[in-house]
């Protein structure tokens, strides 16, 4: 890594409230600091964290945001200004200890101070995902029984207000971007800047009152209803208390140190168990500056301004990266191409010997980590569900130190992690201290069900003592649903959802959820859903990955108008018939892909087909698409399609297409024509 130097200048635009103007130099990568933390024993709450800080802090900058191309800092002690206005702003509206406040929006300041402030006054905080559909936000508003909802703009104000009485708890929507909004005649609505108005007048005449508030607050009050993925029905709300939720984190940090000094920049989004952990906990705790960026879009650029230490992403988002990073070898020249492959093997033999490759990192590693804003990173976490190994190990390669973590909601996200000398791309790591770890009904090879505990797990589901009953066993055991088993080294290897796990008609046993994470590696494929179960071979239904191949058609001079037009074309169905066939080679010859078909659009969250962690929701695909299913299994090479697909907006399409499925042989080598790289 070499030593940059740069200075950062931070501005203010008129219509920002209170952020500071800062500069900033930064010489090379942010150094760690392993600050002694806070006594979680003591400072059991966000509030009190959040108040400690300003004490001790208040013109350390804390939180960062994007905005009209100008970065806005804010320290601790205007943070804590505005969650104070906040907080008794909800206390003048009539909100009272135990109630449950909404959060949905784009990650932003405004979320981290308007949670915070709940916390204060009292109350839980219950993050929905800013593309959930009207069904699912009327679902948890009413089953939560909402009365106040922070709303971020006109987008989800629209959604509310088109609920109308199927949110009929709603008193109060709070909404933080007025452009727009004035058009809106519904009593319910009030701007933040309203709200931190009121609490503002509040503490005039009452000065104390917020202290007091604070201090009412204890680590043993349920302080987040976080919701889980719904893989196979409605999200359940596990409820976290501050004190277990602050003490993970003490936790993790131990195992993952970082502090004042480190840049987080927060994509993921808020609601997600693994981004409350980061951007709440463990900055509140470490001082670790939170940034955020413009618009979703804008990530990457935005993140390369920063220039981060830790970051977060899903494995949807690794294998993004490293599909655009291939994607654009497509336009380079003959030369950067030759580099990259140069690069790419000397690196990753390199990588197989346990050492990096100096002439790799000179012609291609440090351009590319620098273009991605990777160059400061300290350390790269990935988590939420299983990411191929090819992906890990092309990071790897590049210099990024990745780590895979593993853990679910109910356990407060993560609690095993690699370690900074000890990383394996095939496992999750080793647990962190004071996590007991099982394997239940082990198999001959120890595969069996993970089963966990630690001190700091939830307290149950809301509302739902029976789930909990079912998911809780005596002495704090949590049965997690996934299978795995330990390595030699006593690394948790992680194979797939116990239920996912399947068997062919000829007793076979195989993860679809490690072939899928094989063949995405691939640039040109973006999700797959891999069958078998009880049948006598394997098939997949495969979704491109459209803007890289749409880019690949017109470099080859492929006609194409739609998803669906460009994915029947012979051209991408050879193309794709290479990558998968490539994967087979990998495989063992019981596991490699028979037959696939080209899906005529992408698996979307919003048909239910995925969750809004991006994980498959196998029943919904087996049930929507089960005559397609059937037809390739019944040896059919043509099947026709006649739907209708319905969009976020309401408008609907109908689809008329032939799917083309595809017969491979398992058992046969590649052919010549199957070993060339796509152009």
């Amino acid at each position: 890594m070499t030593s940059t130097s740069q200075t950062e200048t931070i501005a203010t635009p008129a219509a920002t409230p209170n952020p500071t103007v800062i500069g900033i130099t930064r010489s090379g990568a942010a150094a760690t600091v392993n600050a002694a933390l806070p006594d979680v024993a003591v400072y059991d709450t966000f509030p009190k964290l959040l108040a400690l800080n300003a004490a001790k802090y208040p013109d350390e900058v804390w939180l960062r945001e994007k905005d009209l191309g100008i970065w806005n800092a804010y320290t601790w002690k205007q943070v804590s200004a505005r969650v104070q206005n906040i907080a008794l702003g909800l206390q003048d509206l009539g909100v009272e200890r135990g109630e449950v406040i909404a959060l949905i929006g784009d990650n932003r300041p405004e979320w981290l101070m308007g949670e915070i402030a709940i916390h204060a006054v009292g109350g839980q905080s219950l993050g929905i995902y800013r593309d959930a559909l009207a069904d699912e936000v009327s679902y948890l508003i009413t089953y939560a029984e909402v009365r106040v909802i922070f709303a971020e703009d006109e987008e989800q104000v629209d959604k509310l207000l088109q609920l109308s009485e199927l949110i009929p708890t709603i008193r109060h929507i709070i909404y933080a971007d007025p452009r727009g909004i004035r058009k809106y005649d519904d009593p319910r609505l009030i701007a933040l800047a309203d709200v931190e108005a009121r609490g503002a007048e509040r503490h005039r005449q009452g000065p104390g009152l917020y202290a007091d508030l604070v201090n009412a607050g204890t680590g043993t009050d349920v302080a987040i209803l976080c919701t889980t993925s719904g893989t196979t029905s409605h999200p359940k709300l596990a409820m976290l208390t501050s004190g277990a939720m602050l003490r993970h984190c003490t936790a993790y940090l131990a195992a993952d140190p970082r502090g004042p000094q480190d840049e987080y920049v927060s994509v993921l989004q808020m609601p997600w168990i693994m981004e409350q952990i980061y951007a709440f906990g463990q900055a509140l705790l470490s001082r670790m500056k939170v940034n955020f960026v413009e618009e979703p879009e804008t990530s990457m650029a935005d993140m390369r301004e920063i220039g981060p230490t830790f970051v977060l992403f899903a494995p949807r988002v690794w294998e993004q990266i490293a599909a655009d990073v291939r994607a654009r070898m497509m336009d380079a020249s003959v030369l950067k191409r030759f580099m990259f492959d140069v690069g790419m093997k000397l690196g990753l033999k390199a990588l197989d010997a346990g050492r990096r490759s100096a002439l790799a990192d000179f012609i291609l590693f440090r351009p590319l980590r620098d273009r991605l804003g990777f160059s400061h990173l300290v350390s790269a976490a990935t988590g939420g569900a299983a990411l191929g190994p090819d992906t890990f190990r092309f990071f790897l390669a590049l210099g990024v130190p990745m780590r895979q973590l593993y853990g679910q909601t109910e356990l407060l996200g993560a609690y095993t992690l690699h370690t900074g000398t000890d990383v394996d791309f095939d496992t999750v790591g080793v647990p962190f201290s004071g996590v007991d770890i099982r394997i239940d009904d082990p198999d001959a090879n120890g595969l069996g069900e993970i089963v966990t505990r630690h001190p700091n797990h939830f307290s149950g589901y809301y509302k739902n003592p029976e789930e909990t009953a079912k998911s809780l066993e005596e002495g704090g055991w949590m049965r997690t649903g996934d299978a795995g088993f330990f390595d030699p080294r006593g690394h948790l290897v992680v194979i797939d959802r116990v239920r996912d796990m399947a068997r062919t008609a000829l007793g076979d046993r195989f993860s679809p959820q490690y072939i899928e994470n094989k063949l995405k590696f691939s640039p040109y494929i973006a999700e797959v859903v891999v069958l078998g179960d009880g049948r006598e071979s394997l098939a997949a239904i495969i979704c491109i990955r459209f803007p890289i191949l749409s880019k690949w058609a017109e470099k080859n001079r492929i006609s194409f108008t739609t998803y669906t037009d460009l994915s029947s074309r012979p051209e991408v169905t050879e193309l794709i018939r290479r990558e998968v066939e490539q994967v087979n080679r990998t495989l063992a010859e019981k596991q490699r892909i028979s037959k696939f078909l080209l899906l005529y659009k992408e698996l979307d969250a919003d048909d239910g087909e995925l969750t809004r962690t991006r994980k498959v929701r196998r029943g919904v695909i087996n049930e929507r698409y089960g005559e397609i299913i059937d037809a390739m299994y019944r040896g059919e090479r043509t099947i026709d399609v006649d739907t209708t697909i319905a969009f976020q907006d309401g408008t609907k399409q109908r689809i008329r297409t032939v799917l083309n499925v595809i017969a491979l042989d398992p058992a046969a080598p590649p052919t010549g024509e199957s070993k060339r790289r796509a152009a």
